[in-house]
C-alpha cells in the first residue's frame, strides 16, 4: 500500500536467444534531455548520450552541488525528511521538488538557483509517509504562444494530497488552472485522516491530460481513503475521469473475484509507485497496491482484483484495458512499488510492444503492452494455506518460469539464519525458532511468518531501466527478512506495550479481528538475520528472460571492518538509470556512494561519493551551454533507511 515500513530499517544503522528493446513514446524527445521521472512516458530511464562511456567513466568529477535548505532530523519537525526526487531536464531548465514539497529550478550548467516556490505544507504535521517527494512533471501546451504565462507547466502533487500547476519560466501559480493553480486531491476518496493521504510520486502526463495516484497510511484499518486514480485537463485543471482499483459495482472489470459487501467496505489498493504511458496509443500503466489492511484479508475474501496488479487505462477516458495481477489476496504487502517500464520486445524475429514489471517478491514478468498477456511464460502455482481463523489464503499465485527469482532462493528458515560469529547466527536462529516458514508465500499467523525478501525486498519503487542496445533490464534488488504476526485484538495493547520497545512495529487493522505486527529480524550486531548478500545490482536479458548477472551493490557501513563485507552489499532505496555508453548508473546503497557499472558485464567502473545518502534515482543530460554531459543525483538521505540526511543536488561530469 505505501513504503511506510522503510522508517523501521533505522535499527540497521543501530546496528538463452538475444534480443533487443526500444522505449516507448519518446520519438519527440530530444538526446540530451530529461524531461519526465523516467525520462520517457514508459519510463525506460534510458539516455542515448554516449559522451560518458566504459572507457572514460573513470573521469567524472564533481562538478557543482546545490543546497536546498529543506531537511529535517526530527527535532524540530516530528519526521526526519527523505530526499527521494528525481530531478528533469525541460525547456532548458532543471526542477526538483524538495522533502518540504519546495519546487526549485536550477541552471543546468552552474547549479545556480532560478527560482523557488514553496506549496506551505504544514511541517508540524507528523505525515504517514514522512517528508517525501520524488519529483515533478512537466507539460507544454501547443496550444499557446511560446512566451505566453504557463505555456510551459511544472505539476507539482504534495504529501498533503494537493495538485499545484505552476509557470515553468517563474514558479508562480497558473490561475487558470483550478482554484488559483490548485486542486485537493482530498475531495471524492471517502474521509481523509489528517497526515495520512497525500501524493509522494510524480503524476503521468499524456496529451494534455494529468493523471495521479496516492499514498496512505498503512494498515490502519479496512475503511481508509480509496485508492482512487484522477485525471485532470492539464490547461484547465478540471476532472476529466476517475478509476477505482477495487469494482464498487457489479459488471465493473473485477467484479466477479469480488463479494459485493467487500467491495464496498474496503478501501486502498491505492497507486503510489510512478506510473507510465503509452502516448501514441492512448494509454497510461496503474501500478497497485495491496486492499486494506495488509496483513489479513478475511473481510475481502477472493483475489481482489486491481489491486496488486498492473493495469492498464485509456489514458483520455480512464477507460479499463487489461489487468494482470501479480499477487492474487494479498497478505504480505508486495505492492506492485516500482513503474512498469514499456519497451519492444524483439525475439525470433518479431517485436511486441512491452511492459516489464518488477516486484517486491523478486519476480519479473514481462507482458504484451496491447493485451497483458505473458511473453515470457507464467504458471499458477500452490502455496502455503493460512491457518488464521476467518483468513482465506488464495491458494496459488502467479510465478514467471523464464525469469529465476531475482534474489535467488526465497527459502528461509531458522536452520538457515546467518551471523557474523557463531552467537550472532545463534541469536538470529532463536529469534526464528517456533515461527512458520513455508517459502515466498507463507500467510501471516499467530506465531510469526516468515516473510522473504520482504515488504522492502526484491525490486521496491526504484525499479529497473531498460537499456534499448542490448535489450537489458537493469534493476536493484533488496533481501531483508520479516516476521509478520497477527494478533488477535484483546491481546494487541499488551504485546504492544511489551514489543515496541525492541523495535517492532504495531498496527491496529482497525474492523478486523486482529491487529498486527512486523519486525525486520536483525543480529545483536545489527546486520540482517539472512545471509548476503543484501543488496545486489541484476541484469535481465529481457528476450529470453535468463538472468546475465547479478553484484553486490554498495556495502553497510557498520560492517565495513568485517572481512569479506565488501561482497555482502547494502538494502538501498533508489533506481538505476542506463547510457548508450553502455553504463548502469545507481546510488540508493547505505553507504553514500552513486556508482557505474560496465550494463554488459557487471563490473564496477567508477564511484563518487555523496556528502548525504543518495536515496534516489540519478539522471542525467547534455548540458544546454556547454554541451557536456552531466549527471546528477538528490543527495539528502532517508529518514527510514537512516543514512546521512542532508539537502545536496550534486552534480558530475568528465570536464
Amino acid at each position: 500500500m505505501s513504503p511506510r515500513s522503510f522508517r523501521f530499517l533505522l535499527l540497521i544503522v543501530a546496528a538463452g536467444c538475444t534480443g533487443a528493446a526500444t522505449r516507448a513514446g519518446n520519438d519527440a524527445i530530444a538526446p540530451g534531455d530529461w524531461p519526465a521521472y523516467g525520462r520517457d512516458p514508459g519510463g525506460a530511464r534510458f539516455s542515448p548520450l554516449r559522451e560518458i562511456n566504459t572507457t572514460n567513466v573513470g573521469g567524472l568529477r564533481e562538478v557543482w552541488r546545490y543546497r536546498t535548505g529543506d531537511v529535517s532530523d526530527g527535532t524540530v519537525y516530528p519526521r526526519k525528511s527523505t530526499f527521494e526526487a528525481t530531478p528533469i531536464l525541460f525547456a532548458g531548465m532543471l526542477y526538483l521538488s524538495t522533502p518540504f514539497n519546495r519546487v526549485i529550478a536550477l541552471d543546468p550548467e552552474t547549479g545556480a538557483e532560478r527560482w523557488t516556490y514553496d506549496s506551505k505544507i504544514d511541517r508540524t504535521v507528523r505525515y504517514s509517509e514522512a517528508f517525501a517527494s520524488r519529483g515533478v512533471s512537466a507539460w507544454a501546451d501547443p496550444s499557446a504562444q511560446p512566451n505566453a504565462v504557463c505555456a510551459r507547466r511544472i505539476f507539482l502533487p504534495t504529501i498533503d494530497a494537493r495538485l499545484i500547476a505552476l509557470d515553468a519560466a517563474t514558479g508562480k501559480p497558473c490561475h487558470d488552472f483550478a482554484a488559483g493553480g490548485t486542486i485537493d486531491l482530498t475531495l471524492d476518496v471517502g474521509p481523509v485522516a489528517k497526515g495520512e493521504y497525500g501524493v509522494t510520486s510524480p503524476p503521468a502526463v499524456v496529451s494534455g491530460v494529468v493523471i495521479v495516484g496516492s499514498s496512505m497510511g498503512d494498515n490502519r484499518g479496512v475503511d481508509l481513503e480509496r485508492g482512487t486514480v484522477r485525471a485532470f485537463d492539464a490547461r484547465t485543471g478540471a476532472k476529466r475521469w476517475s478509476w477505482d482499483p477495487i469494482p464498487r459495482r457489479r459488471g465493473d472489470p473485477g467484479s466477479e473475484t469480488w463479494d459485493s459487501a467487500a467491495a464496498t467496505r474496503t478501501r486502498a489498493a491505492n497507486a503510489w509507485g510512478v506510473l507510465s504511458a503509452d502516448p501514441s496509443r492512448d494509454l497510461v500503466f496503474i501500478p497497485t497496491g495491496s486492499a486494506s489492511p495488509d496483513y489479513f484479508g478475511g473481510l475481502r475474501p477472493g483475489k481482489d482484483l486491481y489491486a496488486n496488479s498492473v493495469v492498464a487505462l485509456r489514458a483520455s477516458t480512464g477507460q479499463f484495458v487489461w489487468g494482470f495481477q501479480v499477487v492474487h489476496h494479498d497478505l504480505w504487502d508486495y505492492d506492485v512499488a516500482a513503474s512498469p517500464v514499456l519497451f519492444t520486445w524483439r525475439s525470433g524475429g518479431r517485436e511486441i510492444p512491452a511492459v516489464a514489471v518488477a516486484t517486491k517478491q523478486g519476480h519479473l514478468f514481462v507482458l504484451d503492452r496491447l493485451t497483458g498477456k505473458p511473453l515470457l511464460p507464467v504458471e499458477e502455482r500452490p502455496v502455503p494455506a493460512s491457518k488464521v481463523a476467518g483468513e482465506s489464503a488464495w491458494p496459488t499465485q502467479p510465478f514467471p518460469v523464464a525469469t529465476p527469482n531475482l534474489v535467488g532462493s526465497t527459502a528461509m528458515a531458522a536452520d538457515s539464519a546467518w551471523g557474523i560469529t557463531p552467537d550472532d547466527r545463534a541469536a538470529c536462529r532463536a529469534m526464528m525458532t517456533g515461527t512458520r516458514a513455508e517459502g515466498i508465500f507463507t500467510p501471516p499467523s499467530y506465531e510469526g511468518s516468515v516473510v522473504y525478501p520482504g515488504s522492502v525486498g526484491g525490486t521496491n519503487w526504484g525499479g529497473g531501466s531498460v537499456d534499448t542496445d542490448k535489450g537489458i533490464l537493469i534493476t536493484s534488488v533488496n533481501r531483508l527478512v520479516q516476521v509478520v504476526r497477527v494478533i488477535p485484538r484483546d491481546n494487541l495493547r499488551a504485546a504492544s506495550d511489551s514489543g515496541r520497545r525492541f523495535g517492532i512495529e504495531f498496527a491496529s487493522q482497525r474492523g478486523t479481528p486482529y491487529g498486527m505486527s512486523r519486525r525486520f529480524l536483525l543480529s545483536p550486531k545489527g546486520v540482517p538475520c539472512n545471509s548476503p548478500p543484501w543488496g545486489e545490482l541484476v541484469a535481465v536479458d529481457l528476450s529470453s528472460g535468463a538472468i546475465r548477472w547479478k553484484v553486490p551493490l554498495g556495502m553497510i557501513p557498520s560492517v565495513a571492518a568485517a572481512p569479506g563485507s565488501d561482497k555482502w552489499g547494502s538494502i538501498s532505496l533508489g533506481g538505476p538509470i542506463t547510457t548508450a555508453g553502455g553504463i548502469s548508473f545507481v546510488a540508493g546503497t547505505m553507504d553514500d556512494y552513486i556508482r557505474a557499472f560496465d550494463t554488459q558485464t557487471g563490473a564496477e567502473l567508477w564511484k563518487g561519493k555523496l556528502p548525504a545518502g543518495g536515496q534516489a534515482t540519478p539522471m542525467t543530460y547534455r548540458s544546454p551551454t556547454s554541451g557536456r554531459q552531466i549527471v546528477v543525483i538528490a543527495a539528502g538521505g532517508h529518514g527510514g533507511l537512516g543514512t546521512t540526511l542532508g539537502d545536496y543536488v550534486v552534480a558530475f561530469a568528465l570536464r
